[in-house]
């Protein structure tokens, strides 16, 4: 199947943004909707193909110690804005040098045009055992033409995928091949170095009796220059309004080109779940991916953690070795914990958990397996609501008073007099996990931005969906999905979720304007709650929801705010710019119990603070009453001689049995207010908020920090200062 004029050629497939050198005929890279592929003709204008800027790089690492021979690779990679402008091309070369066929399919673009988000693809001629390719990604003069993997030539072979369901004493089956045959499927990747076609459908009986709540989704994906054939085989439990909703359990095997691959007896499918399985025909590639984190985090596409740091080995096996049994096999949760409310410092908890950290800091096998792996298993989660009639994850768009929560007639749509309650469980329901946006790990965003899987990019919607139906439709304002209403740190976490699934979804898919506006609306109404509201609180605390939780209503947890701050600075770095207001209000806070005079920067990481006198009185006007106030509340005992000690003195040390200099809440401690508090101080640092700067030196300078090597999730540093 190997063709001469693409690979032997050695010339780059490439990406042409915009309209040079692009016809309206050009092929289309599935729902991300920008051209895969310039026009003109294998070497473009006619000249050689040449290198251009180089980009970033990629370390394609064997995990064999065989040789390996036509070598397929597929991975995500986000760009940083303007890097790859409207009309530039994009190619690769092998350690500088060989040039690469490499296909882009593109996914998301800046508000500039220029590309924000890529699936890259490439067939490596050889790899030895145990070696490692460095691929540079580079700009490039010229696109190539080259023919496209067809579905037709797929159909000739005997190639088929096949999952099969034994559900007391009846077997449903799906198969890949049928549902390819059906009707024209979408087309995730395509261009002359692979294509991956998307199906679905319900799972039928002999008689070709659907059932009625069990269906599988395939992902086929087919290279040009290897036989290898990869097939991503998905098994949901997830319509939304289907009638009698309820656990299943059954016998699955999966059969890939005749011959079985995977079978497991006795699994209990919950309600509105999915489980997943990869499988390649042979010969399947043995290859890591490594990607370049520095570069990762300059796109502000993820948090800016310190990259400096050095996750321990024991600490990669130790995850390792966990990463076995029944947890991560369908229906696991993996390392998420299943009671999402359980409170206390996790591993889970942060603006990335702690295995998805590691995975970017160290960019290790064994940390990438634990993170893609948990992100499959975000599947478990009894979250998934999907429109039987679009195939799309259902929308608040169509059914404003779809909720979780509510009276029966809080969910009547008046337009349409019809209920929008999800349908009655019509037998067992039950499921070992419990979701909570307060609580919510980020499972599916990095998988997705990292492999450019259509999996995950799903998860990450369900997700960013399901925060906005854990709310009475009318206090989220209906089909505007606002988050207002919960806990801080849940309005944090959610605002992170809808931010980045607004981010990542491609610019053509369906739902890119549906999670797009719904960011929206929500910053624009913490825009007119604070930033542009002069009756608005002076401290900079989030004052709406769930907040005032402590001291008989006059008290507020400081680190639930410091997660919202910096929810609020994340959401500005994704290119979200309209927030900027609303992070440099919320900024202020952090700034303030770091600067203020009136205010020990000892007690910043407080773990709560009384900011009024009584319940429902107005939020203090300064900080020093606040200061005065808290201590009074929590250090009852010592507070007089705390108030007139030196700040960080060792006076104030004593009293409070710390080291001089030492932060309250757990400073050595990875996962302590003070860690809590780091993520905020440093979009805090980056934002146009007075005394920025000065307010992260006073941080950096406490005498007692953690050791975040083995728990890195909440060590952000600012991008100013990378």
């Amino acid at each position: 199947m190997r063709r001469a004029d693409v690979w032997m050629l050695g010339v780059v497939t490439s990406l042409c943004l915009g309209t040079v050198a692009c016809t309206d005929d050009d092929p289309v890279a599935g729902t991300g909707g920008a051209t895969a592929l310039g026009g003109g003709g294998n070497g473009g204008s006619g000249g050689a193909w040449q290198p251009g800027q180089e980009i970033l790089e990629v370390i394609v690492d064997s995990t064999s110690t065989a040789d390996q021979q036509d070598v397929p690779v597929s991975f995500g990679q986000v760009f940083a804005p303007g890097e790859v402008p409207s009309g530039t091309f994009v190619g690769a070369t092998l350690g500088g040098e060989e040039s690469a066929s490499l296909q882009v399919d593109v996914k998301a673009s800046h508000p500039d045009g220029s590309l924000r988000h890529a699936v890259l693809t490439l067939v490596l001629p050889s790899l030895a055992g145990g070696a490692s390719q460095d691929v540079v990604v580079v700009t490039a003069n010229q696109p190539l033409d080259g023919d496209t993997p067809s579905l037709d030539a797929l159909l000739a072979t005997d190639f088929d995928a096949v999952v099969t369901a034994s559900i007391g004493g009846t077997a449903y089956h799906a198969s890949a091949r049928e549902l390819l045959s059906a009707a024209t499927p979408e087309a995730w990747l395509q261009g002359p170095v692979a294509t991956e076609w998307l199906v679905a459908g319900p799972l039928v009986d002999d008689g070709d009796t659907p059932h009625p709540h069990l269906a599988a989704r395939f992902a086929v994906r087919a290279h040009e220059a290897t036989a290898a054939i990869r097939v991503d085989v998905t098994l949901e439990n997830t319509w939304t309004y289907a009638e009698s909703p309820q656990n299943y359990g059954y016998d699955v095997v999966i059969s890939v080109a005749g011959e079985q691959v995977y079978s497991r007896s006795a699994i209990p499918h919950y309600r509105q779940s999915r489980w997943r399985k990869v499988f390649w025909t042979d010969p399947a590639p043995a290859v890591h991916i490594r990607h370049d984190a520095r570069y990762l985090v300059d796109t502000g596409a993820v948090p800016a953690y310190d990259l400096d740091l050095v996750v321990p080995e024991e600490a990669l096996a130790a995850m390792e070795a966990e990463w076995t049994g029944d947890a991560i096999e369908p229906m696991g949760a993996g390392l998420v914990e299943p009671a999402m409310p359980m409170a206390g410092g996790r591993r889970d908890i942060g603006p990335l958990p702690r295995w998805a950290a590691r995975y970017l800091i160290s960019m290790d096998r064994r940390a990438a397996r634990s993170t893609l792996g948990t992100g499959d298993l975000a599947g478990s989660w009894p979250i998934h609501y999907r429109d039987q009639d679009t195939g799309l994850p259902t929308t608040l768009a169509d059914y404003p008073y779809m909720s979780l929560l509510g009276n029966p007639g809080d969910l009547i749509n008046p337009d349409t007099e019809q209920s929008e309650a999800f349908p009655d469980c019509a037998a067992d329901c039950s499921t070992p996990y419990q979701p909570d946006s307060a609580h919510q790990p980020s499972l599916a965003y990095l998988p997705y931005l990292l492999t450019g899987e259509h999996y995950y990019l799903e998860e990450l919607q369900f997700w960013a969906n399901l925060n906005m139906l854990e709310s009475n439709p009318h206090y989220r304002e209906f089909e505007q999905g606002l988050l207002k209403w919960g806990q801080v740190r849940g309005q944090a976490w959610s605002l992170r979720t809808l931010g980045e699934a607004a981010y990542a979804t491609p610019d053509d898919h369906p739902l890119k304007s549906y999670f797009v506006d719904r960011l929206g609306y929500n910053i624009a109404w913490y825009l007119a709650e604070y930033p542009d509201n002069t009756a608005a609180n002076a401290l900079g605390i989030l004052a709406n929801g769930y907040v005032f939780g402590y001291s008989g209503g006059r008290g507020v947890a400081p680190w639930m705010d410091d997660f919202f701050t910096w929810a609020a600075g994340h959401v500005v770095e994704l290119g979200f710019t309209e927030a900027e207001p609303l992070r440099d209000y919320k900024s202020r806070f952090v700034i303030g119990r770091l600067t203020d005079p009136n205010f020990c920067w000892v007690f910043a990481s407080i773990y709560s603070m009384i900011v009024r006198a009584a319940d429902n009185d107005p939020v203090y006007d300064t900080l020093g009453e606040a200061y005065n106030q808290s201590l009074q509340v929590s250090y009852t005992a010592d507070a007089d001689a705390l108030l007139a000690a030196s700040c960080g003195g060792s006076e104030m040390a004593t009293l409070l049995e710390l080291s001089e200099g030492e932060m309250v809440g757990y400073s050595a401690s990875a996962m302590g207010y003070p860690s809590n508090m780091q993520i905020a101080a440093a979009v805090a640092a980056d934002s146009n908020a007075p005394g920025a700067a000065n307010a992260w030196s006073v941080f950096a300078s406490r005498t007692v920090k953690p050791d975040y090597g083995t728990d890195p999730q909440f060590a952000i540093v600012p991008r100013s200062l990378e």
